[in-house]
């Protein structure tokens, strides 16, 4: 059966990817670095921040719904997703740079000034992002060109990811020498805010590359307008769509503890003191949990470009077993290696990230087939409120895992800075290794249940077009 047309120019492409380079500046910073934040550098103890990531995502669950529902509603001459970005983007920058803002004060009221902005952080990325994820939707109905669309978003994430990982420390660092703490060290606190404003300010700028250069061409079958009680009733008796939203928990899960372990992982159990040989040659300790992320993303980038290609072959349901089985494995096996293997660490990580990031890509193209199958069974059609959910699995794997991070941390008696004991070892290798290939192997099970195949979604988007060319 053939695909209908749809194709998409590839500056357009590139402007929707842009879109997730900007969220993945603090998307990434906050997965990798922000738990270390609070910890290390602004001074709140593991336990309390883990608590903070769970309760706050509870509160912002709520809020992903009522955002899709509230864009799926929005009439206006930019359509309905992009006048978000417009309107959001500002703000987005501002409360992200805040959130890594360190002001003076007592110890008691970090913990509230930690809450206050991360929940803001949490909300405006809400406000932004399930607009922006939804936009691919009805930016063309090819289900092919989504999944080439998924890639470029998934590239562009990647790169943010490279921009995260490469200079992040880095530009600590850098500005956290030019404002030295009176003993010499660096000034982490000043370093990391002024990195997070350089961040903000690329982030606005490539939001509003994604509002300018992108359309909105796909149309509902329907035009009248549904009531909140009909979309929710829509969403939940959507199959494919509750078992996606479990796996694309599930796989947030795992990117979100797996990634957000590194620095722990080098820092705490590989523990060198001073430098380190990865292929036989010399690397600073410094150097090592920068590069070793970089090796990471750059597979990963691999990984997406080889998307499209593989599932036209495979299918995505199947490309996306094969990559989440893949990473399993993998990140078990780093629960087994000795702290001087550590060429074997990078040899691993860049064969774990080849196959997770066709995953990660593959989970946006497979939100909007669901979104397709929605319309296709009921006659209605809510993008937004769809596309909250992706955002809302997302969102959940990664405060949810870091609340995880936190707890296992403080349960093997983690204390920051200080000396590391046996437990302490352990407890950092079960967090980067055995936590994450957990929560892989579950959503590799529950893609069993997945029966969105691409015969079927061709189907759907062709008797779609039909019913669409008839109503002109």
């Amino acid at each position: 059966m053939k695909s209908i047309s749809g194709k998409i120019t590839i500056v357009e492409k590139t402007a929707y990817g842009l879109g997730d380079l900007a969220s993945n500046l603090f998307y990434q910073t906050f997965t990798l670095f922000l738990l270390y934040f609070y910890t290390d550098v602004f001074g709140i103890s593991a336990a309390a921040a883990g608590t903070m990531f769970l309760v706050v995502r509870l509160l912002d669950t709520f809020y992903d719904p009522v955002v899709g529902m509230l864009a799926d509603r929005t009439k206006s001459k930019y359509g309905k997703f992009r006048p978000w970005i417009l309107y959001t983007v500002v703000p987005f920058g501002v409360i992200g740079f805040l959130t890594f803002y360190t002001p003076d004060i007592a110890a008691s009221a970090k913990l509230v000034y930690a809450y206050v902005t991360y929940t803001a952080m949490m909300f405006v990325y809400s406000t932004i992002n399930v607009p922006y994820g939804a936009l691919m939707a009805v930016m063309t109905p090819n289900s092919l060109e989504r999944t080439s669309l998924s890639a470029f978003r998934s590239i562009s994430a990647f790169v943010g990811g490279l921009i995260v990982q490469g200079f992040t420390l880095k530009l600590v660092n850098f500005f956290g020498l030019l404002k030295a703490n009176t003993d010499g060290s660096v000034n982490e606190k000043f370093g990391f805010s002024t990195a997070m404003g350089i961040y903000a300010i690329l982030a606005i700028v490539l939001f509003l590359t994604t509002f300018f250069f992108c359309k909105e061409r796909v149309q509902p079958v329907s035009e009248e307008r549904n009531s909140l009680k009909t979309d929710l009733k829509d969403l939940v008796t959507n199959v494919p769509w509750l078992i996606l939203t479990f796996i694309g928990i599930l796989t947030c899960l795992y990117v979100a503890i797996r990634n957000g372990s590194i620095i722990y992982y080098f820092k705490y159990y590989v523990n060198n003191a001073g430098t380190a040989k990865l292929f036989g040659y010399e690397i600073s300790s410094a150097a090592l949990v920068s590069t070793f992320m970089v090796v990471g993303t750059a597979s990963g980038i691999l990984g997406t470009v080889l998307l499209r290609p593989m599932a036209a072959w495979l299918g995505k349901k199947n490309v996306y077993i094969l990559s989440m089985t893949i990473g399993t494995l993998i990140s078990a096996a780093y629960y087994f290696l000795e702290k001087d293997q550590i060429t074997l660490m990078f040899i691993f990580q860049a064969l774990c990230n080849l196959a997770i990031g066709p995953a990660m890509a593959m989970m946006w193209s497979m939100y909007a087939d669901t979104a397709d199958y929605s319309e296709w069974k009921t006659g209605r059609r809510a993008t937004g409120l769809i596309y909250s959910s992706a955002n809302f699995a997302q969102k959940f794997g990664w405060s949810i895992g870091g609340s995880i991070a936190g707890y296992l941390l403080a349960y093997y008696g983690f204390v920051a800075n200080a000396p590391v004991t046996q437990s302490t070892e352990n407890g950092v290798r079960v967090l980067f290794a055995l936590m994450p290939a957990i929560w892989s192997a579950i959503a590799v099970v529950a893609l069993l249940f997945y029966k969105l195949d691409e015969e079927k979604v061709i189907q759907i988007n062709n008797e779609l077009a039909k019913q669409k060319a008839g109503k002109k």
